[in-house]
């Protein structure tokens, strides 16, 4: 099935502007990067991936890698995100950035006039489908390869912006009715999800119907002018919260930065402010590691320093736990009756 033009080409607009050229952030020495040009013989498709690793440490010191799929917005590429794969790495973390093959950098190709028509295709169904099999592929074969066993089974994370959120979403747990039947692309292998200037499911009348069933720990970022505009076409920054609210996580988070601009969450520099974009940037950088913290590690102060540090240009800052149940101790036993003294004692 198709979505309807209206709604796909909203969809187009929450991608990352990523005409523009991405600037790589300087080469951080603690860190490695390497490119695989994967294939999904099952799907005869092509899955290029990077990879940004923590600098090999001295084996008397290693300990197993956690792992993060990173999806990229419409238009981009495995080489975009890099201020965040390259941080993560420095901290400790696998960072595998995915590139999905039809809504990738390639929309942009071709004949100018063609490319509302590209973008379009690269908003059906069957290709946000496509990118959550992309995970999964991704997933198996970095178990599959040498560095399977490296890493930590139980600290795997999903993470996208834009259309990449809602891939994360899907792979979270999201679920969309198609033919009467829910359609569940959970994978079960991911522990918690990050979503940036996630947008809604276009053409999808129930939020909470489809993102109820997302229960992993989940972070959502965005800002005050996270924004889609197209003719035709408004979708404000309130549409983010709106994905956070519909989470049916119990453990959720959600921080809005003041002002900016949708793609100021890419490599591109400058967008939503020269001054504002690098501090977001830097600003993200340790939210998502505070969070990651709190999940794995059950660091309960990580999150609420965060949000100290940044105080100056968060507006809203959510974090969102249940209460634990609280079982009422078990009433005391009635007190005996006095025991009748024995008429005869022995020592």
């Amino acid at each position: 099935m198709t979505l309807p033009r209206r709604h796909a080409l909203a969809l187009l607009a929450a991608c990352a502007a990523p005409w523009a050229r991405a600037q790589a952030p300087a080469q951080t020495p603690a860190i490695r990067t390497e490119d695989f040009d994967w294939h999904d013989r099952a799907r005869d498709r092509a899955v290029p991936v990077r990879l940004h690793l923590p600098a090999a440490p001295e084996r008397s010191t290693r300990r197993p890698l956690s792992l993060l799929v990173f999806s990229h917005g419409i238009g981009g590429s495995r080489a975009g995100y890099s201020y965040l794969g390259r941080h993560w790495a420095s901290q400790g973390w696998a960072s595998l950035h995915l590139q999905h093959v039809g809504s990738d950098r390639q929309v942009w190709n071709g004949n100018p006039f063609g490319v509302v028509g590209r973008l379009h295709d690269a908003a059906q169904e069957a290709e946000a489908l496509a990118r959550v099999a992309d995970l999964r592929f991704a997933v198996d074969r970095v178990f599959a390869g040498e560095l399977g066993a490296q890493i930590d089974p139980a600290r795997i994370v999903a993470a996208g912006h834009s259309y990449g959120a809602n891939t994360t979403l899907l792979a979270a747990g999201a679920k969309v009715e198609r033919g009467g039947r829910a359609i569940d692309l959970r994978e079960p292998r991911l522990k918690a999800a990050i979503v940036i200037s996630a947008p809604p499911f276009y053409g999808e009348s129930s939020p909470q119907a489809i993102l109820a069933p997302v229960t992993l720990p989940t972070l959502h970022v965005t800002c005050t002018e996270d924004v889609i505009r197209i003719p035709g076409y408004y979708s404000p920054a309130e549409d983010r919260i709106a994905v956070f609210d519909a989470v049916g996580s119990a453990h959720k988070t959600l921080a809005v930065f003041q002002g900016g601009s949708h793609s100021m969450f890419t490599d591109r520099a400058g967008t939503g402010g020269a001054v504002l974009n690098p501090q977001v940037k830097a600003a993200t950088q340790g939210l998502s590691l505070a969070f990651l913290k709190s999940v794995f590690d059950g660091d309960t102060e990580a999150l609420p320093a965060w949000a100290r540090r940044w105080d100056d240009i968060v507006v809203r800052f959510v974090e969102q736990r249940a209460e634990p149940s609280v079982t009422p101790p078990p009433a005391p036993p009635p007190p005996e009756a006095p025991r009748q003294r024995a008429a005869f004692t022995t020592a």
